[in-house]
């Protein structure tokens, strides 16, 4: 089973920033988009951002828009999520998954892969 992993999530004071990080070790998915999702408890898993194969597209929740950039480097098999001017309301578990397409999707069920995920918790 391949296995995406994310790193970079912690505690932050509303109006911080954090960086999350996902990579593949041993494998490539540069044909493949990319998304990040999260999971407040009590809550389904919602799209938060997403990104073509080669990274021409992107794709936001209109609750991150203008707060979160998604980037990728398909060189060093990574995907990334810079998160600034954080709210409590973006606390949760954060997901990143691989999609079986290179079109940018919102729907978790287009992702085959998918990593532990990582805490983010922002304080008020």
């Amino acid at each position: 089973q391949v296995q995406l992993l994310e790193s970079g999530g912690g505690l932050v004071q509303a109006g911080g920033s954090l960086r999350l990080a996902c990579g593949a070790p041993g494998r490539t998915f540069s044909n493949s988009a990319m998304g990040w999702f999260r999971q407040a408890p009590g809550r389904e898993r919602e799209f938060v951002a997403a990104i073509s194969g080669r990274g021409a597209t992107t794709d936001y929740a209109n609750s991150v828009k203008g707060r979160f950039t998604i980037s990728r480097d398909n060189v060093k098999n990574m995907v990334s999520l810079q998160m600034n001017s954080l709210q409590p309301e973006d606390t949760g578990v954060y997901y990143c998954g691989a999609s079986g397409s290179f079109v940018v999707s919102r729907e978790t069920s287009r992702y085959g892969y998918w990593g532990q995920g990582t805490q983010v918790t922002v304080s008020s």
